[in-house]
């Protein structure tokens, strides 16, 4: 599954997706959790590092982690447009590939999601965090309008593994604080929103998600092949909103004690 999973993600042109839509994201979860310069921050599922990078700026020692290295080309060329440096790992968020209490702070925007097994994602992100260290993570909200789209998508994609879980159950915050019972981690969580522009057209819309979102051009591929891609690009236009998406997203602030 994790293979499929990396393939996907490299196939598309997630760059475009980060830059045009959850850029900003990135740099309100590291204002939210306060990086300091000198910290020792981590980005799980950092993809091109629209947290990575800001966190750098902030003056921070940056590592970023990701199971598809792909993204990583991109990443670099942000670091170095914003004049900063992060180190770049090819790691599973299930499987940190860091020592215990490793990290001042530890984030991930719309990444940590995407690991099949929440329970153990998320020990893994309280297991590498300091006491005292900080935890900003944001995923999409279930019935948020990206939500729905990933919805859409799955149904036209093979059916997961019986172990792996939606990753929109992260934008739960019943689901949340269940993942992270027991860690001692100290959560406040709430709801936020992110505009991305507007399409010129539905066929405009269903065309970048579907050659450059991961999953979705996956799932286009799948259903060339067997003949049923007319009704999945007419389930993708049907969520198109002429005067842009306002998409919500669960922000989930911790410390460790």
């Amino acid at each position: 599954m994790k293979e499929r999973t990396r393939a996907a993600w490299a196939s598309g042109e997630y760059a475009a997706i980060a830059r045009r839509n959850i850029w900003e994201v990135g740099e309100r979860i590291v204002r939210a959790v306060g990086v300091r310069a000198g910290e020792d921050v981590l980005d799980v599922a950092c993809g091109t590092g629209n947290a990575a990078t800001r966190a750098a700026r902030a003056g921070a020692r940056v590592t970023g982690v990701d199971l598809t290295p792909e993204l990583f080309e991109a990443g670099r060329a942000e670091a170095t447009a914003a004049g900063v440096e992060v180190e770049w790992v090819e790691g599973d968020a299930e499987e940190l590939p860091f020592p215990d209490e490793s990290f001042d702070v530890v984030v991930s925007v719309f990444g940590c999601m995407f690991a099949p097994r929440h329970e153990v994602t998320a020990r893994e992100l309280a297991r590498v965090l300091r006491p005292g260290g900080r935890l900003g993570i944001c995923s999409w909200t279930p019935d948020g309008s990206v939500g729905r789209m990933f919805q859409v998508a799955s149904k036209y994609a093979p059916p997961p593994p019986e172990l792996a879980q939606p990753p929109i159950l992260w934008g739960s915050e019943e689901h949340v604080r269940r993942l992270f019972a027991g860690t001692g981690i100290e959560l406040e969580l709430k709801r936020d929103r992110v505009r991305f522009p507007a399409f010129g057209s539905a066929e405009d819309e269903v065309e970048f998600y579907t050659t450059k979102l991961g999953p979705a051009a996956a799932a286009r591929r799948l259903t060339e092949k067997n003949g049923s891609w007319p009704s999945f690009h007419d389930d993708m236009a049907a969520l198109h909103e002429p005067d842009g998406e306002v998409a919500e997203y669960l922000q989930v602030v911790g410390t460790k004690p």
